[in-house]
């Protein structure tokens, strides 16, 4: 036994002695610790990675063994980390709904012309791949999400409010809600969260204004607008070739969703 060794375990051994818990103690000395936790943060961000490029050409059905390999460590290191498939699927899922969430706030706080704001949430959307990791229940949105939205940007023009502070503070606006979320545990899809409520009304308020602004057909909704990221964003072997085709299909579904009277 080292020196490090025989004084990490000294230092289990006193902890045990004085009669306290020991939550997240490591026997290993110093000298040991430090590069167990880089590999374990590296092997965690190469999980991560993979998932998102697997689940993104293979959907959420994909199987944990198809992560493992593509991350180039063993399923039992992807089972460490995430104890079943459907908390990787979870993580994935919100953290791509955070990235959307953020997108369209973006855009609904620096483009003044609605239609402006939508394009460019739609664009940044599809060209950073989100599309490929938005969670499935997010696509089949019912009729409260549109009327809360409808109802938050009546309310933010009253007040006259900013509509990026206001988007911010009706965060959690009740009425939003996604349809089949209570599904996700049993058919392996993401369950829904605050997130997606989230990313419904902010995208909700992008849809409202550029329809008050007869940019957008009426009959265009938050689930449309979310389908079409979804599907411009084909998954490709080739990049350059991924890259084009997502701009030709937005391109083409953009012109679709605008009013024939613009």
């Amino acid at each position: 036994m080292n020196i490090s060794d025989f004084h990490g375990s000294a230092t289990a051994l006193s902890v045990e002695s004085n009669g306290r818990a020991m939550t997240g103690a490591t026997t290993h000395g110093v000298g040991r610790s430090t590069p167990l936790r880089v590999d374990a943060q590296r092997n965690l961000e190469h999980v991560l990675r993979a998932a998102r490029e697997v689940f993104g050409e293979l959907g959420y059905g994909a199987p944990m063994e198809d992560v493992a390999r593509r991350a180039r460590v063993g399923v039992g290191t992807v089972y460490r980390r995430f104890p079943s498939k459907d908390v990787l699927v979870r993580r994935i899922a919100e953290e791509e709904t955070t990235r959307l969430t953020e997108q369209a706030r973006t855009a609904l706080g620096q483009e003044e012309e609605p239609w402006q704001a939508l394009s460019r949430f739609l664009r940044t959307s599809v060209a950073s791949g989100a599309g490929r990791l938005l969670p499935p229940q997010v696509l089949r949105v019912g009729g409260a999400a549109e009327e809360a939205a409808e109802e938050a940007e009546e309310e933010a023009e009253e007040a006259r409010v900013p509509y990026q502070r206001q988007a911010a503070e009706a965060a959690g606006a009740p009425g939003l809600r996604v349809v089949g979320g209570a599904r996700g545990a049993a058919d392996g899809e993401p369950s829904d969260d605050a997130g997606a409520g989230a990313l419904l009304e902010v995208v909700g308020r992008l849809v409202h204004r550029a329809r008050e602004a007869g940019e957008l057909r009426a009959d265009v909704t938050v689930a449309d607008v979310l389908l079409v990221i979804a599907t411009a964003a084909p998954a490709l072997p080739d990049p350059a070739q991924q890259a084009a085709a997502s701009t030709r299909l937005l391109d083409i579904l953009l012109e679709g969703l605008r009013s024939r009277t613009v």
